[in-house]
């Protein structure tokens, strides 16, 4: 029945030699891994607005030339992520140009941040999505934690069924959000050159007297929110067609002007409109009505932009795995996210990153803007590591013309730097268990590389020397009574070996004495060890009975201790048996040098 339901969800299991045909095309990478960049379009302006209203909506103004300064930071991490797709065609993104440049510990700082960052992606994704439905219908405002959980759920078992599969089908609603943007745009500047500016928008370049610096510092970093993302595509290049360099480099390039174009957009329809941020209406959400009204193309952009907001998730869902598989194959995550699933996806790593995502959405109540800071220095650590390893590539290489590509890395670093630097100095009180996570992760890596060595040192087999020693064998089968499971116990025991013993635990004499007068009887070839036991434990008496076989024997048996075991029919039996035999085994497997074996016997009824 399991299998069947696994079946019905994920699809039929996909032969190693299909790998190739799951690679992306260029439209469908840029559908899969620009879904979250192109997505920030609908909160990207709006982190801006937030911070500006501060000063006051003479302020708003600020927003156009602060988006025109995202726009050239966006320039530059295109140009930048290009340059490292060419210079680490196997991706890793800034995890692998941090390592090869900066060192293993700054690597790892940049890929467990970047780590996080993709759970934060479907966190917040989740609940943005979430937000564009409870705009357009708020009674459904109380239920967002639950919208957001069925999403990633979804989210989850489209890319369980294969890259190639999820991609198909999630293309569509990424197009249709460029395309219901870009048809947003026009009309809304159709309408601002009919009918005018909003009135009461302020002109650009007034004056405004309680505007600061450092709050517009403060509202460029908050817009900086509309670039993350941009890397996953140099993270995810193996997911591409051959040549995969050409075509991430390809697909990267059409990703940044698309994203450029609306976000630019967006801006200019929100300072046109007099748009205000409204804590329960986005400002795509008003940009639609102001344009069209609450008609059917209203409806129609919100459902497609809460649509993407949710798929942008699938971004994180194509990067993680590759990350946490780089990760892995250096030994600084478990091996099991080295395996690739019934469809050839790293599944492991797919259902890792849906479960904690979605503890973050219930830890957080589905609030986007307690994520999004969150979020933002996840993605702006590894952003600037990676522009600081590219700097140091050129210096070591100055390869023909590398001078450029030096100064290129160079503004991104710093740019980058000082966007990290403002998020963590503005919004510490929000941000602040990122400083006690990343450093846990870290810890986590070192520990597990740690015990990967260790396990190789002590398995290593010098090959001149370590020969395998023949021992005899010695085997002690622990009995209830004398049942059908003890008899074939017993019997598979006998094929071994002689040198088999029964042991039976008794509580008092009467008991002992059946059962020595049953076995009597019986008679099937085997001694039985009779053990008292004071305390009514079974495991205690056990325990000891083996130690004592393990010292004498030691140095001239294998010692196995064969285990019966009920199988029920139905699962919920279980319960009703073997619950001595479990926790046997559970002592032994972690306390003692035996080796422990289970005979099932599978019962019918």
């Amino acid at each position: 029945m399991i299998s069947r339901f696994k079946r019905f969800l994920i699809g039929r299991p996909m032969k190693s030699g299909e790998l190739e045909g799951e690679k992306l095309s260029k439209l469908k990478a840029l559908a899969v891994l620009s879904s979250d960049a192109l997505s920030s379009v609908a909160y990207g302006t709006e982190q801006i607005l937030l911070v500006l209203m501060a000063a006051g909506f003479a302020a708003v103004w600020y927003s156009i030339p602060i988006s025109i300064a995202v726009l050239g930071l966006l320039f530059i991490l295109i140009l930048s992520y290009r340059q490292t797709i060419f210079a680490y065609p196997l991706g890793g993104g800034a995890y692998i140009v941090a390592k090869d440049n900066l060192g293993l510990s700054t690597g790892l700082l940049a890929g467990g941040s970047l780590l996080v960052d993709y759970i934060l992606t479907v966190a917040v994704s989740s609940s943005a999505g979430t937000d564009a439905i409870t705009s357009a219908f708020p009674s459904l405002h109380d239920h967002r934690v639950l919208i957001a959980l069925t999403m990633i759920v979804f989210l989850t078992v489209m890319n369980l069924r294969g890259i190639g599969e999820s991609a198909s089908i999630l293309a569509v609603p990424v197009y249709l959000f460029v395309v219901a943007i870009f048809v947003l745009i026009l009309c809304g500047i159709i309408k601002v050159l009919t009918q005018g500016v909003h009135a009461h928008v302020p002109e650009i370049g007034s004056a405004v007297s309680n505007i600061s610096l450092f709050l517009l510092l403060k509202a460029f970093s908050s817009g900086c929110s509309a670039l993350t993302g941009v890397e996953a595509v140099s993270n995810a290049i193996p997911n591409f067609k051959k040549p995969a360099e050409r075509n991430a480099a390809k697909t990267l390039i059409m990703m940044g002007s698309i994203l450029g174009a609306m976000f630019i957009g967006i801006s200019l329809l929100a300072y046109w409109y007099g748009i205000k941020p409204d804590a329960k209406e986005t400002v795509v959400s008003q940009i639609a009505d102001a344009t069209f009204g609450r008609g059917i193309l209203y409806y129609v952009i919100q459902g497609i932009t809460a649509l993407i907001l949710f798929l942008a998730a699938n971004t994180a869902y194509s990067a993680f795995p590759l990350l946490a598989y780089m990760l892995a194959k250096d030994k600084y995550m478990p091996h099991a996210f080295m395996v690739r699933g019934d469809r050839l996806g790293f599944s492991n790593g797919i259902i890792f990153l849906g479960v904690f995502s979605a503890l973050l959405v219930i830890l957080f109540h589905g609030n986007t803007e307690n994520l999004i800071p969150l979020y933002a220095v996840g993605v702006f650590i590894p952003f600037t590591l990676s522009q600081l390893g590219m700097m140091i590539r050129w210096l070591k290489l100055r390869p023909s013309g590398w001078l450029v590509g030096f100064l290129i890395n160079t503004i991104g670093m710093f740019t980058t730097l000082i966007i990290t630097l403002i998020f963590i100095s503005t919004k510490f009180g929000q941000i602040w268990m990122v400083f006690i996570f990343l450093p846990i992760v870290i810890l986590g890596f070192f520990k597990i590389h740690q015990h990967y060595m260790n396990t190789a040192d002590e398995l290593r087999v010098n090959v001149q020397l370590d020969k395998p020693v023949a021992k005899g064998s010695t085997i002690v089968v622990p009995v209830a009574g004398v049942t059908r499971v003890v008899m074939q116990s017993l019997s598979y025991a006998k094929s071994l070996t002689d040198n088999v013993v029964a042991v039976y635990v008794g509580f008092d004499d009467e008991e002992i004495e059946r059962m020595e007068k049953k076995w009597e009887e019986w008679n099937p070839g085997v001694r039985l060890i009779i053990l008292r036991s004071s305390y009514r434990s079974i495991i205690r008496p056990l325990v000891r009975f083996i130690e004592t076989v393990e010292w004498k024997n030691a140095e001239t048996d294998h010692i196995t201790v064969l285990i019966p075991q009920f199988i029920t029919k139905h699962w919920w039996q279980n319960i009703l048996h073997n619950q001595s035999s479990l926790l046997l085994r559970a002592y032994l497997i972690n306390q003692k040098d035996v080796v422990i074996a289970t005979v099932p016997y599978h019962l019918h009824r």
